[in-house]
């Protein structure tokens, strides 16, 4: 895996094969200020359990062909939601309905308090 900083090239890759395979709602958070366990998070929709699947195996191949070797996949049986970790880019591909039940761009929205304060 490429060392430092994410190349925008990765970003760019992921964006452009889920635009490619007609992921729907692609929405790209940036982590830099909020959390260390990477520096963007891409969440993107696909229509069925079949299309999440075409998805994550595309996008798959387009982070390898990045450069990217140590991949993390979660989720791949069963294609309600799988998380695709290349260290520097995170990408979750939900169904629509999965989505909505955790809705992670709320959670990781920039109105969202950065840490918990115990008062």
């Amino acid at each position: 895996m490429p060392v430092g900083k994410p190349s925008p090239s990765l970003l760019n890759a992921v964006l452009a094969c889920l635009e490619d395979a007609k992921a729907e709602d692609v929405v790209s958070i940036n982590l830099t200020d909020k959390t260390p366990i990477a520096d963007q998070m891409v969440i993107a929709s696909g229509r069925s359990q079949r299309h999440v699947g075409a998805i994550a195996d595309q996008l798959l191949d387009a982070v390898k062909q990045a450069g990217y070797r140590d991949i993390r996949v979660e989720g791949l049986p069963s294609c309600d939601w799988v998380l695709i970790d290349s260290g520097d880019v995170v990408v979750h591909v939900f169904r629509p309905e999965v989505r909505s039940f955790y809705n992670l761009e709320k959670l990781w929205s920039a109105d969202a308090p950065l840490e918990n304060v115990a008062v």
